[in-house]
């Protein structure tokens, strides 16, 4: 395993020219009610990108079975040889945000030296994300006004200043009810949990606390980036049903009431993630089109060094303006 105080021998710069080529693609499809075709095109995008880079990679953490869309899937071999990665993948985080037009879709993507990203299954998994400051003094088996009162305390603000992120659905309305008796704002979200995770982390998204139960998969994504950026992660798998529950299991899920830590999620130590914004978001901006040209606003992390990195690009495109004779 590397070291904890050696880079991965890759330019990281390079991974981004992967979410960067997914999120160009899904945005031809942006509130055009196609979000498998969406999908796929940044599927396609990712892959084609991944499969020209000097690595030996490996689809740890493939997009959505349950979706039945098209997949990078798990146990695909990708690159052109080199160093051993693996490889958790989202290339549409958010597929019915880019469908509908709506805020906060990303491509996704991170990276660890072999064996250093959970194989989650594809099942749910309840989720408290909370930034550096509030990292030590939380925990996802304490009462829900007990977290919220920690982060108000370690971030020096009242709990009506603190803002918890909760995706919008029916099994979250008793959680939704706590945050509200204990007198913190919500911001209520359709789709796309890891980005609101991560955003807990970086400062001016206003966002200080992300709770409720979502996808196994992107819990993962969620706590690469966190450990990156020295933030808080724990997690519970939350099987759907029986079958799930078997499922998780036979992947070495003994105990599925344990609560899972942020090495339990990602123990690699050189951990690089990066996203690329497809629509507006709290985290990454979305793709902008100016005639021939795209704009693209992405996030890179790399875990060795604690570096946060804000990338803006101008791609051309392969269209050239009409001319007159």
């Amino acid at each position: 395993m590397a070291s904890n105080t050696t880079r991965m021998p890759v330019d990281t710069l390079d991974f981004v020219k992967v979410t960067e080529a997914a999120a160009l693609a899904a945005s031809r499809w942006m509130g055009r009610g196609e979000r498998d075709i969406a999908d796929g095109a940044a599927v396609e995008a990712m892959r084609d990108t991944l499969n020209q880079m000097e690595i030996d990679g490996r689809i740890v953490i493939g997009e959505g079975e349950r979706d039945e869309a098209p997949m990078l899937f798990i146990g695909e071999e990708l690159g052109r040889g080199g160093f051993a990665v693996d490889i958790a993948v989202d290339p549409v985080e958010g597929t019915n945000l880019v469908a509908n037009g709506l805020p906060n879709s990303i491509a996704v993507m991170a990276l660890s030296e072999r064996g250093g990203l959970l194989h989650a299954p594809d099942s749910y998994m309840q989720k408290l994300a909370v930034g550096p400051k509030a990292a030590p003094y939380v925990h996802i088996d304490a009462p829900v006004a007990e977290n919220l009162e920690a982060v108000a305390n370690a971030l020096e603000r009242p709990i009506n200043d603190v803002t918890v992120v909760i995706l919008d659905r029916p099994r979250h309305a008793e959680l939704i009810s706590a945050v509200r008796t204990a007198g913190a704002r919500i911001k209520l979200i359709s789709d796309g949990d890891v980005d609101a995770a991560i955003a807990t982390a970086v400062d001016g998204t206003g966002i200080h606390v992300a709770m409720g139960t979502g996808g196994a998969p992107e819990g993962v994504l969620a706590a690469a980036a966190l450990k990156c950026l020295g933030g808080g992660f724990m997690g519970r798998l939350k099987p759907r049903s029986a079958e799930e529950a078997e499922r998780a299991k036979a992947m070495g899920f003994g105990d599925l009431d344990r609560v899972l830590t942020m090495d339990d999620l990602c123990k690699g130590e050189s951990i690089v993630f990066v996203a690329t914004g497809i629509t507006d978001g709290d985290l990454v901006r979305g793709v902008r089109f100016m005639g021939n040209q795209a704009r693209t606003h992405s996030i890179l992390i790399e875990g060795t060094t604690g570096t946060v990195r804000f990338i803006e690009s101008v791609h051309r495109l392969g269209a050239r303006p009409h001319r007159r004779p």
